[in-house]
């Protein structure tokens, strides 16, 4: 399994020079299971990279699944260039939401007055999928949802193929019952022994005095649940747009302690936009 981030930034994209290290675009996902099949999770800023890399490859067959309804995972979407050519065969997963709702969401984002060009000039085909199963499959890749305990709900995932396994879990606020979410406990056994866990922690645990309830977690929970869970490795997620490169690695040196400390042997870095995994 293939994993490559083009975006794991947090509410709005950033940039300058104290963002170079880990990027500025919001959530965007690439998955490619063993055959090559891709698979993109969220729509944030970074989907217009992927967009770019996908034309250049003339590679024009992909699912789409989405984690939540909020502006910083869609905003890239009108900006996917594969969306406007007769090549491209698009698949929307009915996760979190059925079908009817995915296709409002998508006509929502290029509506007036939100964009200037209308849904009409996709000339991809897409096809929605019905309501979110249990656990599906894509290709080779088997996929579980699980609700995330985020305002208005949401979905995280588990991908596995061949025996290896990653767990996505952004805009999950640990410890805080958000709609009808699952408790620590839940997320815990969701991520048992997975070889990578991404998940947000947004937070600090002073910031965090004041966000409590906005549906992001503190790092050092986040940390908690990789090692009870048994994590080979974590990778912090939706960064604050406001925690500069050299903040970032101040957060990241902090886990590692942590986990030194706790005499786990589970590896932590922030992701960044470009970084990869395999699995």
């Amino acid at each position: 399994m293939f994993i490559k981030c083009w975006g794991s930034r947090g509410s709005i994209p950033v940039s300058g020079k104290d963002y170079l290290k880990y990027g500025g675009d919001t959530t965007c996902m690439e998955i490619r299971s063993k055959n090559g099949h891709v698979i993109i999770v969220d729509a944030g800023t970074g989907i217009r990279r992927l967009g770019n890399q996908l034309m250049e490859e003339n590679c024009f067959e992909y699912d789409f699944i989405f984690t939540h309804a909020h502006w910083d995972h869609l905003m890239g979407f009108p900006f996917f260039k594969p969306l406007y050519k007769n090549a491209a065969n698009i698949r929307m997963q009915g996760c979190p939401f059925a079908k009817q709702y995915v296709e409002k969401l998508i006509s929502r984002v290029m509506a007036p007055p939100n964009f200037p060009i209308r849904p009409t000039a996709i000339m991809a085909n897409v096809e929605y999928m019905p309501v979110c199963p249990m656990s599906f499959d894509i290709d080779t890749i088997t996929i579980t949802p699980i609700p995330i305990t985020h305002p208005n709900g949401g979905s995280g995932y588990k991908f596995e193929e061949d025996g290896k396994s990653f767990v996505f879990l952004t805009d999950n606020e640990l410890g805080y019952p958000h709609n009808n979410a699952k408790t620590f406990e839940d997320y815990l056994e969701f991520s048992r022994g997975v070889d990578l866990l991404i998940h947000d922690a947004e937070f600090t645990p002073k910031e965090y005095e004041l966000t409590r309830g906005w549906g992001h977690s503190v790092y050092p929970r986040v940390v908690e649940l990789a090692t009870l869970a048994g994590v080979k490795e974590l990778g912090l997620f939706h960064l604050n747009q406001d925690r500069f490169d050299q903040d970032m690695d101040r957060v990241v040196e902090d886990c590692r302690n942590i986990l030194t400390q706790q005499g786990s042997d589970t590896q932590v870095s922030a992701v960044a936009c470009d970084q990869v995994f395999e699995l």
